[in-house]
């Protein structure tokens, strides 16, 4: 039998030194192992000697660190959500393989590319390691990790099953991403194809008409009115676009008007009423309102599945409604609920939520499995988003075709009528 020498964590996250008696290494870390320990380090007695700097301040007994360095703090910036979902997949991945929380975060802080992220996660590492919980530590950091993810987190560890909360958060961010990308490329395709078509038309009407004008104002003759109406927006145009007093007034005018107007939407009633316009614009109108049901139904079936109690979790979920409209339907809801009332009446008085989610709501609670219902209204309703989204896409891209092809056919058309004219009259 060979002497051991040790260095593992406890459950706190805690390094404790010690040495044991066994046959093998393998049959050493066993031996830690079923103490409840998890080993970092194990070194037969006389052919090595442990990482002083690993084992610094630490006692036989496992008492706290004295030597330990002071966090990092994170001076700003701002982490992608999809790091954030790659950070939270693999923290769950490290805890569920065996490995401790402490080291887990060690581990992804020493690999993790991003600095603000790698400060923040060493800041939550130094955190546990002097006896915090891990939703406390995270909730110092209200501006990566915010009340849903603290919270979940928080009915993890009092559940003890860290690791699967963790596995749902990084779901629900990779679903949440998903359908916000959906919505974005949505609402940023026309405006493209919008861009594309005006400067189309600025250059024939700046750059291709003038030169038409000026060789029919040579040949002095009688224009069709077609002709006379496109070069007539032309002259205007090249005016316009050559006085540029007039373009830089323009321009601060309109940064002045979305300064107003933003500061006027920060207010209580300008955010309601921006987002209640949102909710009821043609063809968007529809995505924002599915987009925001999906949002919802996610959010408070993730939190009551991980074992957040379901009026905590409404205030979360009210939270990060992302719409004040929605936000207030969900409130009225909470004090439905705090009231002993079922969630299915107060979603009933709201205009929010269609009947469709109203009745599946209505049957998760009678069967008792309210959670599953949610999350299959996602589901649902992330399917409604991915539809709308191909449908607006479909039926905007030929449209723009179309208007382009008037436009330019107009112009087109506006440029030879007279050469056609011309030309007969030669032959006449």
């Amino acid at each position: 039998m060979a002497h051991f020498q040790y260095l593992a964590l406890d459950a706190k996250g805690e390094q404790t030194t010690g040495s044991i008696e066994a046959g093998s290494e393998a049959d050493a870390i066993s031996q830690i192992r079923a103490q409840g320990l998890y080993p970092t380090q194990v070194v037969e007695q006389g052919k090595g000697t442990l990482n002083a700097a690993s084992a610094k301040g630490k006692s036989s007994a496992g008492g706290k660190g004295k030597g330990k360095a002071k966090a990092k703090k994170v001076s700003g910036g701002k982490v992608k959500p999809k790091v954030m979902m790659i950070f939270t997949r693999q923290l769950a991945t490290l805890i569920d393989s065996g490995l401790p929380l402490l080291k887990g975060l060690n581990v992804l802080a020493k690999q993790e590319p991003n600095p603000v992220l790698k400060s923040t996660i060493t800041s939550i590492a130094d955190s546990v390691q002097g006896g915090s919980t891990f939703s406390e530590s995270l909730a110092q950091h209200p501006k990566l990790f915010n009340k849903l993810y603290v919270n979940m987190v928080k009915a993890g560890e009092l559940g003890g099953v860290l690791e699967v909360v963790l596995t749902r958060l990084a779901e629900y961010m990779e679903k949440a991403n998903k359908l916000k990308n959906k919505i974005v490329s949505a609402m940023v395709y026309p405006f493209i194809v919008m861009f594309i078509a005006v400067a189309i038309l600025v250059f024939l009407m700046v750059v291709v008409v003038p030169q038409f004008k000026k060789m029919f104002d040579d040949m002095d003759q009688e224009l069709p009115a077609i002709s006379e109406f496109v070069f007539n927006f032309s002259d205007t145009l090249m005016k316009f676009v050559f006085f540029l007093p007039v373009v830089v007034w323009l321009v601060i005018l309109f940064m002045i008007l979305v300064f107003v107007f933003n500061r006027w939407a920060s207010t209580k009633s300008g955010r309601e009423a921006v987002d209640g316009f949102k909710l009821k614009m043609p063809l968007l109108g529809d995505l924002q309102r599915k987009s925001a049901i999906s949002r919802f139904s996610r959010t408070l079936g993730t939190l009551v599945t991980s074992g957040v109690p379901i009026l905590q979790a409404l205030n979360i979920t009210s939270d990060t409604a992302g719409n004040v409209v929605v936000s207030k339907a969900i409130n009225s809801i909470h004090g439905a609920v705090k009231e002993g009332e079922s969630i299915v009446t107060p979603m009933s008085a709201s205009t929010v939520f269609p009947p469709m989610v109203i009745s599946m709501v209505d049957v998760g609670e009678e069967t008792g499995k309210l959670p599953d219902m949610l999350l299959k209204v996602a589901d649902v309703y992330d399917d409604e988003v991915d539809n709308a989204v191909s449908a607006l896409t479909s039926i905007i891209e030929p449209l723009m075709i179309i208007i382009l092809a008037v436009i330019v056919g107009t112009i087109v058309i506006a440029m030879f009528l007279p050469l056609i004219k011309m030309m007969n009259s030669v032959e006449q």
